[in-house]
This record gives structure tokens, sequence and C-alpha cells, in this order.
């Protein structure tokens, strides 16, 4: 059996970003208490391996319990609302910004058409880690949406509009909705997180890194008779690459630890492709890949 890891596969910069602060103030200041404002990445394994390095996941909440610790409080790459950083400052919390370039980028560009008196849409997931920092930015006035019928029946057609997305969700809903908003919306906007100097264009706030892979992570799928998808059950781009690769090789699984590997699903496979999130760790597949070959060799007909 020949198993094979997707190159394409693992950590986004913005993951290796924050990740890599992480590990230096974790090593910069140790015994010091270094905390990351919620789960840093979705994926246990990960968050696992950090917390065993001294990593402590906190929330907004924990703020007055641990102020006057002299504690650093690491803001992980989704990004937070300003609130965060006024209740921080009070409590005399110093912030480690770690938020990814391209959230923040998106966090600004909603504030300028909100400040502008537009309607705000996003497509994504309302309680998700980077569209809380979204709604704070203006003032929790976004409306956020998962299909084309909820924006459909959420927004006003008579008022200029600006359309965003979440930077993990897949593209093919986010031209539905635009498509449909078109028809009916005299002004909109479908904005792009790069500081472009045209404002009417028909990019999108979809990470390229989460887009771009499609293509290559589909025919990856293709070339291999089983594909063992490995991500947390909580990433966003996690769900939407998995669904790549089922919607071309049915034969593929969803893991997000090797306890879930069934034998049956190597049956008669001479070929397995292992790939992941932009949250999942190059080791974790790397493990994936030794099991697979010392458990499961002998499945092959």
């Amino acid at each position: 059996m020949q198993v094979t890891i997707d190159k394409n596969s693992g950590f986004c910069w913005g993951v290796v970003r924050t990740v890599h602060i992480a590990e230096e103030m974790l090593a910069k200041y140790p015994g010091s208490p270094i905390y990351v404002l919620g789960h840093i990445i979705h994926n246990p394994k990960e968050i696992e391996r950090l917390a065993q390095a001294g990593l402590q996941t906190i929330a907004v909440n924990d703020f007055e319990r641990i102020a006057g610790q002299d504690a650093k409080v690491i803001i992980r790459a989704h990004g937070e609302p300003p609130e965060t950083y006024v209740k921080a400052f009070k409590n005399g919390i110093e912030i480690i910004d770690a938020t990814c370039p391209v959230v923040t980028k998106l966090q600004e560009r909603v504030r300028k058409f909100y400040d502008q008196g537009y309607q705000i849409i996003v497509f994504g997931k309302y309680d998700h880690a980077e569209v809380l920092g979204i709604r704070g930015v203006c003032h929790d006035s976004a409306i956020v949406v998962l299909t084309e019928d909820e924006a459909l029946k959420a927004v006003d057609f008579n008022r200029k509009t600006v359309l965003f997305s979440q930077t993990t969700m897949d593209r093919p809903t986010f031209y539905a909705i635009r498509d449909a908003l078109q028809e009916r919306i005299k002004e909109l906007i479908v904005d792009s997180a790069e500081n472009i100097a045209t404002e009417f264009h028909a990019k999108d706030t979809i990470c390229g890194q989460v887009s771009g892979r499609e293509t290559q992570l589909a025919k990856f799928a293709q070339e291999n008779d089983v594909i063992i998808f490995v991500a947390g059950r909580k990433s966003s781009n996690g769900k939407v690459l998995h669904d790549v690769c089922k919607a071309v090789n049915p034969r593929t699984h969803f893991i997000e630890d090797i306890d879930e590997l069934q034998d049956e699903w190597f049956d008669g496979a001479q070929t397995v492709g292992i790939s992941g999130a932009t949250s999942t760790p190059q080791w974790h597949m790397d493990e994936v890949k030794r099991v697979i070959e010392e458990r499961y060799s002998h499945a092959v007909a």
C-alpha cells in the first residue's frame, strides 16, 4: 500500500504565524503565565501539544481573574472585537496580537463600509470567532447568513450594501449569495480583503489558501483509492475541504484522531492519500501515515 500526504495540506501561513508567536512567547518567558484567548486553532491535537508546553486557554471573562499577574494574552489568528482590547487595557493585561493579517484587513474593510452607512452582509457562521470580531467592528449590525435563502429574507434591498465572507467559507455558496443579491440590490459591492484601488469588483474575502487548494485537492483525491482527511471537527475550512474530496472520491473519510480509523476503509486499496485543514499540524498527518502503514497494509487485496 502506498500512503501519501498531500503536499499542499496543513497549516496556512496565518496559522503558522500564530503558532510561532505562541512558541516564541513560551520560550521567552519560561515559568510566566502565557494565555491564549480561546482555542489557538481548531485542532485538539495541536491545542494539547501547546498546552503541555505551558500555553493556557482562557476566555474574556477570565480577565478580571488574571489581572495583576503581569499576564500576557495572545489574540489568535481569528481576531477579536474592539471590546476585547478595551477590557484587556482596563485590567492591565498585555495583548500579543497574532490576528491573521487577512482577518485584520477584513475587519478594516468592514469598519470602513459601516462608517459610510452601508448595510453589511457577512457569509459565515454567526458565532464563529472570526465573525465575532467582524460583528464587533460594526457594533453588531452585520447580517450574518449561511445560505442564499437566509440572505434574501434578511436583507433590505433598498439600502446600499456590501457583501463580505468569513475567510474560510466555500466559494460556490458565496457566489450564489452574490448573484441573488445582485439581481435585487441596485448598489451592491462584493468586497475584497486586498487593499486595491477599484471599489466595485467581483472578488471576495475568502482566504486564497482555502479556496486556492480546491482544484489541487480534487486532483489529489481522484489520484488515490482512499482519502483520509484529518482535521478538527470545529474547523470551518476542514469541512469545506473534506467536502471537496468527498465530491470526487466517495471513499473519503474524516477523522480527528487516529483511533477513528476503521479496517474496512482500506479493503483492496492500493493508494491512500492523507490531507488536512489549514489548522492540521504536519506532525499529526505524519503520525496518521505511520499508523496506516503499520496497521493496514495487510488490507490490500
